[in-house]
């Protein structure tokens, strides 16, 4: 959870003591004490305990045994209510503009299904310089794109090899990759670097880069991407398409190392 220091105070002095209980229930996964609770919190015990009990009656506290408290069943209800309404698209869309308001090129945002992946929602306009030719809806073989290598670089080594048997590993371009030795080097790459490439793999003259979203239990969820014509793509692009990944990542509730 956000630490204390780092928001608004509230105006009530119940509620900010109250967040205050709660952030310190939240920094241990056992139960804990009143003693150890109301000292964490700057806290005396009788004033810890009442706005403990409160809290109980609610069901955000639980009490496993007398005097120890732990979170509460409350919390997990609201926060599945929260994460239900998550939508990657809402979640990624304005971030996706202000990308693509930077850098002028398309920004792709792309999920897996099976084999594929299918492009789901793209920030784009005429003055890109570029014929986008994948619309909202259509889909791509895995290993020809780059989203499509981020989710294959999280597959262990026997579904590549399975995927590569299914597919054939068909190319569309001469810069297609068909050979199964090639794939394994160029994921074992995308893991190392945390990004993934294609290089006119899946259209001759259009180059993309792509950074993985996450949501927030760390699992891949889909594949934010710029395309630009091969001669206009910019190394400098990938630190504010990072950037911008982790950020709709966080907004599914990823955490991110500092």
């Amino acid at each position: 959870m956000e630490n204390t220091a780092q928001r608004a105070t509230p105006s009530v002095q119940v509620i900010e003591r109250m967040f205050t209980l709660v952030d310190v229930l939240a920094s241990r996964d056992e139960a804990m004490s009143l003693k150890d609770i109301s000292e964490r919190a700057g806290l005396h015990p009788s004033t810890a305990h009442r706005i403990l009990n409160d809290l109980t009656l609610g069901r955000f506290v639980e009490r496993p045994e007398p005097g120890s408290y732990r979170l509460g069943m409350r919390l997990l209800e609201l926060g599945n209510l929260v994460k239900g309404r998550l939508n990657v698209r809402d979640a990624a869309l304005p971030s996706m503009r202000e990308l693509h308001r930077l850098i002028q090129q398309p920004v792709n945002l792309s999920v897996r299904q099976g084999d594929e992946i299918i492009y789901v929602e793209r920030a784009f306009s005429e003055r890109s310089g570029m014929q986008v030719v994948r619309a909202i809806g259509g889909r791509a073989a895995l290993h020809l794109t780059s989203v499509g290598k981020l989710f294959l670089a999280v597959d262990d080594a026997p579904r590549v090899r399975a995927y590569a048997t299914r597919t054939g590993l068909q190319g569309h371009t001469r810069n297609s990759i068909t050979q199964l030795p090639v794939l394994e080097r160029e994921l074992a790459r995308v893991r190392q670097s945390g990004v993934a490439r294609d290089n006119e793999e899946l259209e001759l003259g259009v180059r993309c880069i792509a950074a993985g979203i996450h949501d927030d239990q760390g699992r891949l969820v889909a594949g934010l991407s710029i395309s630009a014509p091969a001669d206009r793509m910019q190394e400098s692009w990938l630190s504010q398409l990072e950037a911008t990944a982790r950020q709709i990542s966080q907004a599914l509730g990823h955490s991110t190392p500092d």
